[in-house]
């Protein structure tokens, strides 16, 4: 209970952030007209459907567009096109939050349907895939080696990893993702260099995950690279620095093993900032998957904000996929504030204090 019901405050604060970011998007969405082409767009697309079916049973062309006129006008007061934008801004609101903006103008989903929601949805577990994995492999990586470097300061070993990680923070993403291509598929032949499964997908699901593990590894490779140097560094810093507080000297100067000294005195405390740079990192990432997976042409929702921006800009979708990296960011800071109040006592301790009583 003492941890469910801060949470709880936080989760309504987010969600509150939330509504705020959907109704500036709204507003800016029908100030700008952007709105409006959205849905004259929607009309466009069910008149367009309409006329088709209408066309075998309507013979006269006069009575056919009286019909199509009939219609437009009452899909267009259905979608509160008769009224000014600002009295659309809560219905806007919801599409978005429903993914409910109609139709994708050039791009389907596997299955072939052109709905935006049906498209998001199906390459959202791919983005998912790719970044959960990188995440944590840089996690694993950069907590052993920042904590096996913190014992280590000024050695040969922590200078090289200490330049390899400034190295690693300036690399460009797209640069090292066209290197490793040309590396591993046209120098080596060891790895594919795009697409998430070979031409044609092998049968079975054993066969079919070892073919998705091997295109994956390009790919999640150029995030763990980009990532693992800032990684380190700040493992390193934020260890280097608890290992010389008081509680520490105390710890082992009541002669407790190292280990002991460095997992539960050293490791417990810098755990929380470990914690707010890895998701915040997460969060951060989505910008890097966009470039990541259109070079490797990765079916996830980055190579899908690229196509719907290279080719006919496609608002609808472009609107809802900047929706869903920004729900993305907000659950991902809901995740920290869980892990906070699990790794810090001091955190509901501090909520506990300053309620009223």
């Amino acid at each position: 209970m003492d941890i469910l019901r801060p949470l709880l405050l936080r989760a309504v604060t987010l969600f509150g952030v939330l509504i705020a970011v959907l109704v500036l998007l709204a507003a800016s969405l029908g100030a700008t007209g952007f709105s409006d082409r959205i849905l004259e767009a929607t009309v466009n697309e069910e008149i367009r459907g309409l006329r088709s079916s209408l066309a075998g049973s309507i013979r006269d062309p006069d009575e056919l567009e009286r019909t199509l006129q009939t219609r437009a006008a009452e899909l267009r007061a259905s979608y509160g096109l008769d009224r000014p934008w600002w009295v659309r801004i809560p219905g806007l609101v919801t599409r978005v939050l429903t993914l409910d903006l109609g139709d994708a103008r050039s791009i389907r989903s596997y299955s072939g349907s052109t709905r935006i929601a049906d498209i998001i949805l199906e390459r959202l577990p791919n983005t998912i895939l790719l970044l959960t994995t990188s995440t944590i492999l840089v996690a694993l990586i950069g907590i052993a080696a920042g904590v096996w470097l913190s014992t280590r300061i000024g050695s040969r070993i922590d200078r090289f990893i200490t330049y390899l990680a400034a190295i690693s923070n300036a690399l460009p993403t797209w640069w090292l993702g066209i290197l490793l291509i040309l590396l591993f598929t046209y120098r080596l032949g060891w790895l594919p260099s795009e697409g998430m499964y070979s031409v044609p997908p092998p049968e079975g699901g054993w066969p079919r995950f070892l073919d998705l593990l091997r295109h994956s590894v390009l790919p999640v490779m150029t995030l763990v690279l980009v990532s693992i140097g800032p990684s380190i560094y700040s493992v390193r810093t934020l260890t280097l620095n608890i290992a010389q507080e008081d509680h520490v000297n105390v710890a082992r100067a009541k002669g407790m093993p190292e280990r002991v000294v460095l997992w539960r005195h050293i490791l417990r405390v810098a755990a929380p900032p470990i914690v707010t740079g890895l998701i915040l990192g997460l969060a951060g990432s989505l910008g890097g998957s966009i470039l990541v997976e259109t070079i490797f042409n990765w079916s996830g929702m980055g190579r899908l904000y690229y196509d719907a921006i290279a080719g006919t800009p496609d608002e609808g979708l472009i609107v809802a996929l900047t929706f869903m990296f920004t729900l993305i960011y907000v659950l991902a800071r809901l995740l920290l504030e869980f892990l906070y109040l699990v790794l810090d006592p001091r955190v509901r301790y501090e909520e506990a204090v300053g309620r009223p009583a």
